[in-house]
């Protein structure tokens, strides 16, 4: 069952990120790379930023959480993660095709250029990768973070994204 997050399930989406953000150990930067890799201080100011996260949950556990933000005029999909345990039994794909049909709007999502199972996720969803120079202007627009992270990511849109983007190139 996927279902909105309560206060209540604070500390498990804290423990949910931290353990699946493992991942990233010796893949992503080693300057990016911190343990815990979120802290609850950061946790709560993506909270109070706006990220509202959504949970999957199968006998009263959860098993993946992913957040969703309104920028501007696009959403973001934020901070998709599943438990270590159970991983590659559709949860995340659960998740996101939830959020995704839950948003009348474009929605991009920023990842780790070096993780490359996350962007085949992505792309397997319908997400598209843009262009360096477009990557540059987007995560600045609509994310807070160092510009060594801008480096060392990517961005990925939606068919919404993609289509209102051509439109306007056309006009």
């Amino acid at each position: 069952m996927i279902r909105l997050t309560t206060k209540n399930d604070f500390e498990t989406i804290y423990e949910i990120i931290n353990d699946a953000a493992m991942a990233y150990k010796g893949v992503i930067p080693e300057d990016r790379w911190h343990e815990p890799y979120m802290s609850f201080k950061e946790l709560q100011e993506q909270l109070e930023d706006g990220v509202i996260f959504y949970c999957y949950e199968e006998n009263h556990c959860i098993l993946g959480v992913m957040g969703i933000q309104r920028k501007g005029n696009v959403d973001l999909i934020r901070h998709a993660y599943v438990r270590t345990q159970q991983r590659q039994k559709g949860i995340g794909g659960f998740l996101l095709e939830y959020l995704m049909k839950n948003s009348a709007r474009p929605i991009l999502i920023g990842t780790w250029k070096e993780a490359s199972w996350a962007i085949h996720f992505y792309e397997k969803h319908g997400f598209f990768l843009v262009s360096e120079e477009e990557k540059n202007t987007l995560l600045p627009a609509y994310w807070r973070i160092p510009k060594r992270q801008i480096e060392t990511s990517v961005v990925l849109v939606d068919k919404r994204y993609r289509s209102l983007n051509h439109l306007e190139d056309q006009s």
